[in-house]
């Protein structure tokens, strides 16, 4: 039997924000299985990566006994979400919706517990508001308490368009908690002040107020934005197991730490030992092979994480390098041409841009189109053509 205070712990794992821990303390203390809800709008057809860290969240309520609750917007999708948008998003067709709830059903099972999670579509209940019930829950907020809100206050600062349905979109998000007298929402930073208006909502229905837990943004592979099919940046959760290897290993060994607090499922005792492994001399690329395998398993199978590091290994050794590489370390920052022209791979960084382009460059395997960038810090086995390679340590 687990204490409160190691529960607490866990629960608190990779989250951002609790309003309020005390809430959340009460609440635990209850004994009973609280109902934890998730939105998401069906606004593409697949899941990725990004999606992923607040459902292992909601997984390890799961674990713990409670009730989860996964709503799909096939309402709110019709109205768009503006969270984080600079711009109006346009809403979809009730078609592409609930096509693209099909197949959420079908992959958040890869990660939740199908027993122990109640699907539910806000069309239920918001479907049934009419004219007056929206009158009457738009009554709930003022125009001002809206612009204080980050995206609106940019937008309005800037003399960009909001439309007043954007406004009645936080309002139907908090209605949904209310609706499901909702003990405990989850979702992304970007989500806070919608997960706010729940609480309020619920304030004014006469409900105890839910805990609002907010999680970080996962960065994608670019390893400055937040995941995104619409930047490229992503890895969707049904991606072939070799994409899925090819694409975790090219991130950054300082980007894979982040991954490993939001993505992994290792205690973190275990994580803290394998930072201070590669402190103390292990290659960051077999700390990184472990998070692959790990993530892999969790959407395909632990046969198929080891057919994908096995190919990964064949790219590198039938064939593909030579029996001896030249190796070089450098220290500081340097930009990737120069880095490629210091190792000797190419005559100048114009070379090395010509080369990128032409798909020419690859490190560890994967190809790299744009050598203006930084070189990341690391050992990496870079290559220039077909002929030319080298490993090079950047401290």
């Amino acid at each position: 039997m687990q204490t409160l205070e190691t529960v607490l712990a866990e629960l608190k794992r990779g989250v951002e924000d609790v309003y309020s821990e005390a809430d959340l303390i009460e609440k635990l203390k209850e004994n009973r299985p609280l109902r934890v809800k998730l939105g998401a709008d069906p606004t593409a057809p697949d899941i990725h990566l990004g999606h992923t860290v607040v459902l292992n969240k909601l997984r390890q309520f799961q674990n713990f006994g409670h009730e989860v609750i996964f709503l799909i917007g096939d309402f709110t999708a019709t109205v768009g979400d503006p969270s984080g948008k600079n711009t109006t998003r346009p809403p979809l067709s009730r078609e592409d919706v609930l096509r693209n709830a099909e197949t959420y059903k079908e992959q958040i099972f890869k990660i939740l517990d199908p027993n122990k999670t109640r699907i539910v579509f806000n069309s239920e209940w918001l479907g049934e508001l009419g004219t007056v019930g929206m009158i009457r829950l738009a009554s709930n907020y003022t125009v001002a308490r809206m612009l204080e809100r980050d995206d609106f206050k940019k937008r309005f600062a800037n003399n960009q368009s909001i439309a007043i349905h954007e406004f009645i979109y936080p309002l139907l998000q908090g209605h949904d908690s209310v609706a499901l007298e909702a003990d405990i929402e989850l979702g992304g930073t970007d989500q806070t002040f919608n997960l706010l208006i729940g609480r309020e909502l619920q304030k004014s229905a006469g409900q105890k107020p839910q805990v609002a837990m907010t999680l970080p943004l996962l960065v994608g592979l670019d390893g400055e934005k937040k995941m995104s099919k619409s930047l490229g940046n992503y890895i969707g959760v049904t991606e072939a197991p070799s994409e899925m290897f090819g694409k975790i290993m090219s991130i950054s060994d300082e980007l894979m730490w982040d991954w490993y607090n939001l993505l992994s499922f290792r205690p973190l005792a275990e994580i803290a030992q394998l930072k201070a492994d590669v402190a103390n001399g292990k290659n960051p690329r077999d700390v990184k092979i472990l998070l692959a395998k790990e993530i892999i398993a969790r959407f395909h199978s632990e046969a198929d994480a080891d057919a994908a590091e096995q190919a990964f290994i064949n790219r590198f050794q039938k064939g593909a390098l030579p029996d001896e590489i030249p190796e070089f370390t450098f220290e500081g920052e340097i930009g990737l041409a120069n880095l490629l022209k210091e190792a000797g791979l190419v005559s100048s960084t114009s070379e090395a841009i010509r080369a990128a382009q032409q798909g020419g460059v690859k490190i560890d395997g994967v190809k790299i189109d744009d050598v203006k960038q930084n070189a990341e810090k690391g050992t990496f086995v870079y290559q220039v053509g077909k002929r030319k390679f080298a490993r090079i340590t950047l401290n």
